[in-house]
């Protein structure tokens, strides 16, 4: 039997609904801590554990994936933009 054209397997709608919908609170919040400038030593761990509730590990985690993130270039794109020159410069470092 045909297949209607219009109809697509459910996995590409997920996907497609994923490409449209914006950041999640929490990505949305991550950048947002990273426009942040700190002062001292310590404070953007603290700022991290009591405002998001996250390890750092676990929020430099997070921050990588969403330097990768289409969605996340879209909705900040001189954050996103200025952490990926960052993480170039210290991979040619190394």
């Amino acid at each position: 039997m045909d297949q209607d054209p219009d109809t697509q397997a459910p996995d590409r709608d997920e996907e497609r609904g994923e490409e449209r919908e914006g950041l999640a609170r929490r990505e949305r919040d991550v950048l947002a801590l990273e426009r942040r400038g700190f002062l001292g030593p310590g404070a953007k761990e603290r700022a991290i554990r009591e405002e998001l509730g996250l390890a750092p590990v676990r929020y430099y985690q997070l921050l990588n994936a969403l330097l990768d993130d289409p969605r996340a270039l879209a909705h900040d794109p001189v954050t996103v933009n200025r952490l990926r020159r960052v993480r170039e410069a210290r991979r040619a470092e190394r």
